[in-house]
């Protein structure tokens, strides 16, 4: 057991901890905890009347449940343990704080005693798909790789599995990074763009909670940040260790490029191709992205052999412009993971040649969605509508200065059953149809991987 795991169990036995949060990722933490404590408080503000039995069943271990919308009403604990979603600004983190009480999270301690390398992943779009390349292209080298964060499962709770020689592959969304004052050896921003805006006070906030991924890196550290994106191209201040720009659109001196048929690499100016772009599986401009930025990630520790037999293997992530089903001669596909309307543009809007159906719509993070009405005007034959921003979407279309009325049919339905059966109802033999939803599924969903999963169901009873 390495010393800095050894710290952090002396600091936590025995004391009162409070676990916020009693999701399938906290619960392996909290049976972690257990072991130094028999003071555990598990809380949610689900009601208990919607819990399941796997919740319950913590009770039968001695593990306090405190449920509903007071569960933080009763602040006594030694230490709490935050979800990510929990605001970290909320008014009763902030009472706990002026009572004293430690706030951490899983993530802050696993940055904390990792005895690994770690390989950190955010931004706006393309978080998870290139955490997954990077991943591949690793364990293609050799290497054991552990995948975390924000996706896949907790690595606090498997930290006597990674050894020295691993590394760790991590997903970082803003709320996660919000309270981090640790960095990973490599860091990689994707893009940003404005999101979230509905749990950040503004647009500061949350490019500030993303910069913590760079912000505590050393001398001995690389950055991999979007040089074609405005916001991340300008974060090279931050920069204190090695920097490597990614750009689709031309050449940059230190890091991977395109020039639109092949991918390069360059340091101080002179280039090397590691392989053309026709060999990634994956199709859609965003993931030419996703690519250069996982190669400027891996570069020096991996072979080109190892990227190409990636790029030529690896079938993405599910509810990632996933296939579902060919019915009379309309092929279905499910986007849920497009919550944002930048990954909208960059995925779906960018992909087909052909004008599509588009099924879009969810839960308000107040995004403005202007240039998604110009795309969808291009791109979109039929626009199927739902949720809350609804409205506003279908306001973005017809206000844009593209917007010809005969051109596009925008169809307004309740839920994603209405939606399915509009869509069959407009198509076409040779059409396409996508569940592109530019929006997060809160609301009606709890994730997207819910909503994605209700789309597919409904596709596959065509």
């Amino acid at each position: 057991m390495n010393k800095k795991l050894q710290n952090f169990i002396a600091n936590i036995t025995n004391k009162k901890i409070m676990v916020c949060g009693i999701g399938k990722s906290n619960r392996p933490l909290i049976k972690m905890l257990l072991k130094y404590s028999k003071d555990i408080i598990a809380c949610d503000a689900i009601e208990e009347s919607r819990v399941s039995n796997n919740v319950l069943d913590l009770k039968k271990e001695g593990i306090e449940l405190r449920l509903g919308r007071n569960y933080m009403d009763k602040l006594d604990a030694d230490i709490i343990f935050r979800t990510p979603g929990m605001n970290f600004y909320s008014d009763k983190l902030d009472e706990a704080r002026e009572k004293g009480i430690i706030i951490t999270s899983e993530m802050e301690i696993f940055f904390d005693v990792c005895p690994c390398p770690i390989v950190a992943i955010t931004g706006s779009d393309g978080k998870t798909t290139t955490t997954n390349i990077i991943a591949e292209i690793l364990k293609n080298s050799g290497k054991k790789v552990h995948v975390g964060g924000n996706i896949g499962t907790p690595l606090l709770p498997n930290i006597n599995d990674i050894e020295e020689d691993d590394i760790a592959v991590v997903e970082l969304s803003s709320f996660q990074l919000m309270s981090m004052r640790t960095s990973p050896d490599v860091a990689v921003m994707t893009n940003l763009s404005p999101n979230h805006l509905d749990m950040h006070k503004d647009m500061d906030e949350y490019i500030n909670s993303k910069r913590n991924i760079i912000f505590h890196q050393n001398a001995f550290s690389r950055a991999v940040l979007n040089f074609d994106n405005d916001i991340t191209k300008n974060l090279k201040d931050d920069v204190r260790g090695e920097l490597l720009y990614f750009s689709r659109k031309e050449e940059v001196r230190n890091g991977a490029w395109t020039d639109g048929t092949s991918i390069y690499i360059s340091k101080n100016g002179k280039s090397k191709k590691i392989m053309s772009n026709d060999k990634i599986k994956l199709a859609g401009n965003h993931n030419l992205e996703n690519y250069l930025a996982a190669i400027c990630a891996v570069w020096g520790y991996v072979k080109i052999e190892d990227i190409l037999k990636t790029a030529e293997n690896f079938n993405g992530v599910e509810h990632r412009i996933e296939f579902v089903k060919e019915v009379n001669g309309v092929k279905y596909y499910n986007d849920s993971i497009a919550s944002s309307p930048t990954r909208a543009i960059m995925g779906t809007l960018s992909l087909f040649k052909d004008k599509i159906i588009m099924i879009a719509g969810g839960y308000d993070k107040k995004i403005p969605f202007d240039e998604l009405g110009i795309e969808i005007n291009k791109k979109v034959k039929t626009l199927i509508l739902m949720g809350d921003t609804a409205k506003k979407i279908e306001e973005s279309v017809k206000g844009s200065k593209n917007y010809i009325k005969d051109n596009i049919n925008i169809i307004n339905v309740k839920d994603m059953k209405e939606a399915v059966e509009a869509a069959n109802k407009n198509a076409v033999n040779g059409d396409t149809v996508v569940l592109c939803p530019a929006c997060a599924s809160f609301g009606l969903y709890k994730n997207f991987e819910e909503r994605g999963n209700h789309f597919k169901r409904l596709v596959n009873e065509l």
